[in-house]
């Protein structure tokens, strides 16, 4: 099932995406909901970031592949930072490029979507704490990373979080193709079945340092091919079985 959340006529509201038609449904997609006998046309709604998280737990470095293109030993446990939910933007949305960075990168990432309040679980306890998957950019000013020393400023602008189109709620996550194209170009192109610590790993491991809540994201690490973007360009996360997250920088 693809789940997506829309704004139609000034009102947000949720669906599940099938065939380019939105099926309107009420109730909560994190408990109990049911599809209503109202349909919209993809081209008639605006989409949005399909959740709202009240944080972004990201990953560092946990693809094989990637670790190899820098020539890195892998690490022994993840490597996690945050994200304000501020940094939060809808497909489709104009990314704007801060004054204060002379360089800014794209990273292409899964991100899982937290279903209920978790606690301490054990990676056996995971899967059914997991609404679905989206698709993830982790936009990153690359030069004020080098100069800060540590990542929250260069994570942290406005916009920097794409997410979306849609929560996949049936898929394999550890194995699923993973592109970034930039202005039209294959620059990432890996699988997540390269990922150094699996979905259910990287929930527990954080579930046991903090309080997860529904809709909180996930971003399980980029693969190699990281990139620099200009304004005007564009780039596209790609996932298969979830779709395309497209965004502008400007």
């Amino acid at each position: 099932m693809k789940l997506v959340r829309f704004k139609v006529e000034n009102e947000i509201k949720y669906g599940i995406l099938e065939d380019n038609k939105i099926k309107e449904i009420e109730g909560d997609i994190f408990k109990d909901y049911q599809a209503v006998n109202i349909i919209y046309q993809l081209s008639e709604v605006e989409l949005l970031s399909p959740c709202e998280p009240s944080k972004i737990v990201c990953v560092g470095l946990n693809y094989k592949d990637h670790a190899k293109e820098l020539n890195m030993d892998l690490p022994n446990e993840p490597v996690v930072f945050m994200k304000p939910s501020t940094a939060v933007s809808n497909p489709n949305q104009k990314i704007k490029y801060p004054k204060m960075s002379k360089q800014v990168d794209y990273e292409a990432e899964l991100a899982i979507v937290i279903k209920d309040e978790i606690q301490g679980l054990k990676a056996t306890e995971v899967e059914e704490h997991i609404l679905g998957y989206t698709c993830f950019n982790d936009i990153t000013a690359r030069d004020l990373q080098s100069r800060d020393g540590q990542w929250t400023r260069a994570k942290s602008f406005d916009g920097f979080a794409p997410l979306g189109p849609i929560i996949a709620t049936d898929l394999d996550a550890d194995n699923l193709g993973i592109e970034l194209i930039h202005n039209g170009e294959i620059k990432q192109d890996s699988n997540t079945n390269q990922m150094i610590f699996s979905v259910k790993e990287l929930v527990s491991f954080i579930s046991q340092i903090m309080t997860l809540k529904a809709g909180d994201i996930i971003a399980t690490g980029t693969p190699p091919g990281v990139g620099s973007v200009e304004i005007g360009d564009k780039v596209e996360v790609k996932i298969e079985g979830i779709g395309s997250l497209v965004n502008e920088l400007s």
